[in-house]
């Protein structure tokens, strides 16, 4: 594990455990009240609360793996883009391909996509790229889809957790008819419990992912643009060439006219 694995790893953990850390703080001397662990409070949660718990590791490995894989060193491997610009000015396409196959990205399919319509004219190479590009970046956010889905479940297992401790407690209605309000604290308690635990785990799940759609939209930009570069040179050329072609037909019908 790299040190900036091990950075976003502590950071995102202090983010889920933020809120139950925060309330599990030493209560003041003068109120008396139970001081209440981390340990204590996924205990109280139940079968509910160890849900919640796994689905905050399971969002850590997620923001941890996007971390490391949606990166711009990543997507647009440094070196790729003027290797190929390089051998599509030479006119060597093969050399270009190999290239965009031995370092497999979001920038390569882009350009491997392009390459494969060389001959066929640029808007042809154009409406190529476009299409990888759009198919990569869904591949992208299919990805960080899961944290968003992490975001909604949690809560939504939280409020059930709090609905059946809720119902519990009122039990105690039906075993006494006038219970004492310490008789039912300890059912609202741990109801209580399972909200903090989704929320704690609903809100940075949430955060990171509009943190990586943002990020996607700028690297999704930023290569489909880099694209567009490698092959403006070539573009150029065959303009270049296709000038240089008509200008003797049209000396040759000028010469006719005279």
């Amino acid at each position: 594990m790299t040190w900036k694995t091990g950075f976003y790893f502590l950071f995102y953990t202090s983010l889920c455990l933020m809120p139950t850390a925060a309330f599990a703080q030493e209560q003041p001397a003068a109120n008396e009240a139970p001081q209440l662990s981390i340990e204590e409070l996924i205990q109280a949660g139940g079968t509910i609360g160890f849900v919640i718990l796994l689905l905050s590791i399971a969002m850590i490995a997620l923001v941890v793996e996007h971390a490391l894989t949606i990166r711009r060193k990543v997507l647009m491997p440094p070196g790729l883009a003027e290797a190929v610009h390089q051998n599509l000015t030479a006119g060597q396409l093969e050399p270009a391909k190999v290239a965009c196959r031995e370092e497999p990205s979001f920038l390569a399919s882009l350009l491997l996509a392009g390459l494969n319509e060389v001959g066929l004219g640029y808007a042809v190479i154009e409406k190529s790229m476009e299409d990888a590009s759009q198919q990569q970046a869904a591949r992208l956010y299919r990805k960080i889809e899961y944290l968003s889905l992490i975001s909604s479940i949690a809560p939504m297992l939280g409020l059930l957790g709090t609905v059946w401790g809720m119902i519990q407690a009122f039990l105690e209605f039906t075993v006494q008819e006038n219970p004492l309000p310490s008789e039912l604290a300890p059912g609202i308690y741990r109801a209580l419990v399972t909200t903090l635990l989704g929320l704690g785990v609903a809100v940075p799940a949430l955060a990171c992912f509009a943190i990586f759609r943002n990020r996607i939209d700028e690297l999704v930009a930023e290569t489909s643009l880099m694209a567009e570069h490698v092959f403006s040179s070539w573009r150029r050329s065959q303009v270049k060439q296709r000038q240089s072609a008509a200008a003797p037909t049209r000396s040759a019908s000028a010469a006719d006219e005279v």
